[in-house]
């Protein structure tokens, strides 16, 4: 059986800006695959690519064994695509909008009134139906996109950040959906900048790193593979580079200590792998206590998806959201400034 999803080698540049290096995972047929990176990391860019919205420089690109790039029309029936940003008719119901989407699927006029029932019932937006969707809350217009893009029964639904913005209950909702989907057999393709989403859902996940795959598995796999307890502490709020840096060099000479990190993004904060043993929070405690270095903060737990990508790029994910951020007004300003 064809992979669902086929992606080898696939770049793509927008003018000089190279948003895909070289992207490269399998996605197994009923399987939850997730695509986990900070933003900017080049996630969109790939999925776009997926779902023909984007042509590729090179790579390969496969839906079910058809060629996204050489039959797009074909790739394109067996794909459906919920993107970040919600783009619903405000002057439309939930059922007027989904009726015009099986319109444009060309469902015939039986099949599509009973799959846009079928949706309603299966979403818990029978009540809702007849209701302008400007009116919808936002986690009631996400469901309605997902049931838009699933009125053609898909073979893979694809879904770019499904759950940002939403509140709790409405993440819950959206994630026991999903899991509802893949044990019916439907393949699911998600991106999520989000830690806990991608650990909750996903089968085997790719995590992505400045438009580059930086590994690739399951979650449990890759955890595995840094090995060791985590443990976090904070000298003082603010602590000054120095200090941190002797709290540094002081709990590397522990024989229980395997890596020290200073997250300078987070007021110097220090990420320790431990060898798991029951007294290593006790003795970093008391390490720092003999020192002078008095604690702020400090908690131990066992590693995390945040910790693969620490450990393959000596950042934290949050670290690579604020450098994207302060990219990306840096470059507002001087846009500003030009005008």
């Amino acid at each position: 059986m064809a992979p669902a999803v086929l992606i080898q080698q696939l770049q793509k540049h927008y003018g000089s800006i190279q948003a895909v290096k070289d992207v490269s995972f399998q996605v197994e047929p009923g399987e939850i695959f997730g695509l986990l990176g900070p933003n900017g990391a080049g996630k969109t860019t790939t999925i776009r690519c997926l779902c023909t919205l984007a042509k590729p420089d090179a790579g390969k690109i496969e839906v079910a064994g058809i060629s996204v790039i050489d039959n797009p029309r074909a790739a394109r029936q067996k794909l459906g695509y919920v993107a970040q940003e919600v783009a619903l008719d405000k002057v439309l119901t939930g059922r007027e909008l989904l009726e015009l989407q099986a319109a444009l699927y060309h469902l015939p006029n039986k099949i599509a009134k009973q799959r846009v029932d079928e949706m309603l019932a299966v979403l818990g937006l029978q009540e809702y139906a007849d209701k302008k969707t400007g009116n919808y809350s936002g986690g009631l217009r996400k469901r309605l996109d997902l049931a838009a893009g699933l009125l053609h029964q898909p073979n893979v639904l694809v879904l770019d950040e499904p759950t940002v913005g939403l509140d709790i209950e409405s993440r819950v909702v959206v994630w026991n959906f999903l899991r509802q989907l893949r044990d019916a057999g439907t393949t699911v393709v998600i991106t999520s900048h989000y830690l806990e989403e991608i650990d909750a859902l996903a089968n085997r996940v790719a995590i992505i790193d400045q438009g580059v795959v930086i590994a690739n598995g399951t979650p449990s796999e890759l955890k595995d593979q840094v090995g060791g307890d985590r443990i976090t502490l904070r000298i003082r709020e603010f602590s000054p580079t120095e200090e941190a840096e002797k709290a540094k060099n002081m709990l590397s000479s522990l024989p229980f200590v395997q890596e020290v990190i200073i997250n300078t993004a987070q007021g110097n904060s220090l990420n320790l792998v431990v060898k798991a043993q029951n007294d290593a929070l006790m003795q970093v405690q008391q390490s720092l206590k003999d020192a002078n270095l008095p604690i702020f903060g400090i908690a131990q737990s066992r590693p995390s998806l945040d910790d693969v990508y620490l450990a393959a790029t000596g950042r934290t994910l949050l670290d690579a959201e604020l450098a994207a951020s302060g990219s990306r007004d840096l470059k507002a300003e001087k846009k500003q400034a030009m005008r």
